[in-house]
């Protein structure tokens, strides 16, 4: 195909009638999609279900070492769960703690008790002049509302095809004190579907922080959410690669079952050094008495091992699978050559990341919306939700039917088409 910037203006505005009538039939027909979020479908979700019989009246709720499931105790999690979790998260069952629902939530109650109680004996980052973490973008938009809400400055690190730019980094990290962490989505990253490469993580496990309260928040999401059986990337362990480098006590590492078992009802884990797992339990013992041990002893009996987490998750990529690449065949087929656009296939995550031309974003994203289609809002995977060059569009396949897919992709790649020979002809 031709690219749009070597046409002609007369050609363009030909182009641009004739998908206008296109895109106005599209919007007459008074859609409602949604692709703003990476959730899990219906189909994904009853994959599950089973999990509902893993308990009756008659189960005796007793865990391996004879805690009873249904009263208080046991602050870090009952220890077939504990295990289980530990394999998932590649590291020592002494070194996790369970925690409820969300790793979400284990990310705010970090970053907060560091700011109201500090880090190993460290300054409470409330009673310091400057508090600033690293942003990695495109990146997660909640990890930003997180260090927005507490007022801490961002600073963007611009992600490469092996992770964030470490030379910056680097720099920030061991010339400034004032920098206090860095948040990362190491596995199939959120929105672009990077995997960290093994020199990335060795230079993550080497930093040499002027702050000794450094710590890089991993939130290994994506670990087990391949969407090939035979086509799978490699994340090299962090919290081991710390230890070999010296710096054991500098990560913290996240997961949970949320895009597992079911969002809202799985279980979430924190992985960190023994020191730090130390430090968190004294808050914790003050916080809670204890997390859900009930839903930890069903998640355990569902899964019962790893190998068994691996099949179910094979399936979930069964679904989610012809969706990604229904929508890659789409950009594939009416954009490539255009020049207007590109984008990452991502081997597994929840996302496609595409770039717009410079400029374009905003406008794709609200004009898809004014069709019917609600996507992530642009800007979002940027810190303070600005994009400087307004390029980067966040594609959520995983929740649509594959047939509300199919109108969803050639809805997108209109506004695309659209906007972007607005902004060439605004140009000519």
């Amino acid at each position: 195909m031709t690219a749009y910037k070597e046409m002609s203006k007369a050609e363009l505005e030909a182009l641009k009638k004739t998908l206008e009538e296109k895109y106005e039939d599209v919007k007459g027909k008074g859609l409602k999609l949604d692709m703003s979020r990476g959730k899990p479908s219906a189909t994904q979700l009853d994959l599950s279900m089973k999990m509902m019989d893993v308990l009756n009246s008659g189960t005796e709720l007793k865990g391996e070492e004879g805690i009873d499931c249904r009263n208080y105790g046991t602050l870090d999690g009952i220890k077939e769960a504990k295990d289980l979790m530990a394999q998932m998260c590649e590291v020592p069952a002494e070194n996790i703690i369970i925690y409820g629902n969300s790793s979400l939530n284990i990310m705010y109650d970090t970053v907060s008790r560091s700011m109201t109680h500090g880090v190993l004996g460290n300054t409470p980052w409330c009673k310091l002049d400057k508090v600033k973490f690293l942003c990695p973008a495109p990146g997660y938009d909640r990890h930003f509302k997180i260090t927005e809400f507490f007022g801490i400055e961002m600073i963007t690190i611009p992600m490469t095809p092996t992770g964030p730019d470490m030379d910056l980094v680097e720099k920030y990290v061991s010339e400034d004190p004032a920098v206090k962490g860095i948040w990362c989505v190491p596995k199939y990253s959120n929105p672009q579907g990077i995997t960290y490469s093994e020199e990335t993580v060795k230079r993550f496990a080497n930093l040499k922080p002027a702050a000794p309260d450094f710590r890089i928040y991993w939130d290994n999401a994506y670990n087990v959410h391949h969407l090939y059986e035979d086509d799978q990337d490699f994340l090299l362990e962090i919290l081991e690669e710390c230890k070999k480098a010296g710096n054991e006590d500098m990560v913290y590492k996240f997961a949970s079952t949320s895009k597992i078992t079911f969002p809202g009802s799985g279980i979430a884990v924190l992985a960190a050094s023994k020191r730090n797992i130390a430090e968190i339990k004294k808050q914790l013992s003050i916080q809670t008495i204890g997390h859900d041990k009930v839903n930890q002893f069903r998640h355990y009996h569902f899964f019962k091992n790893m190998d068994n987490m691996h099949k179910h998750m094979m399936k979930q990529a069964d679904i989610l699978r012809p969706k990604f690449e229904a929508v890659e065949e789409v950009l594939d087929r009416e954009l490539t050559g255009l020049e207007i656009g590109s984008w990452i296939k991502p081997k597994g995550g929840y996302f496609i990341s595409f770039e717009a031309m410079e400029g374009c974003a905003k406008a794709i994203v609200a004009k898809a919306k004014e069709a019917g289609l609600i996507m992530t809002d642009a800007g979002a995977t940027f810190p303070y939700g600005v994009d400087p060059k307004d390029t980067n569009i966040r594609i959520a396949p995983s929740y649509p039917t594959p047939e509300e897919l199919a109108v969803a992709a050639d809805l997108f790649v209109i506004c695309v088409k659209l906007v972007s020979i607005e902004k060439i002809l605004a140009s000519k």
